[in-house]
């Protein structure tokens, strides 16, 4: 099996290609870890299932979305994303990027 390397990290903000939405990163799965089913009735574009795939909380919106990495691109705008679960996973959010908050042990 092919090792698959993210070019995206936790804390980024991105924009997604086809759906012209922005939000940041919240999780990265090195490769597809839902359900055939989920894919087969949401990943209409059939995106590669053996390279990463992004949890992404949505700008302006309540939920987070599943992303496969292709659909992905580096925001620019270095502007802040609105969600309520923000808080949920980041502390601050400086030069473009949010910083992941601390866990305690």
């Amino acid at each position: 099996m092919q090792e698959s390397h993210a070019r995206f990290m936790l804390g980024q903000v991105v924009h997604h290609r086809l759906f012209d939405y922005r939000g940041v990163i919240v999780d990265v799965d090195p490769v597809f870890l839902g359900s055939d089913a989920w894919y087969e009735q949401v990943a209409r574009t059939r995106p590669p299932k053996d390279e990463p795939w992004y949890h992404v909380l949505v700008h302006d919106a309540e939920h987070q979305t599943y992303v496969a990495e292709r659909n992905l691109e580096l925001d620019e705008s270095k502007h802040p994303v609105n969600h309520p679960m923000l808080s949920d996973y980041f502390d601050a959010f400086q030069e473009g990027s949010y910083l992941p908050r601390r866990r305690g042990n």
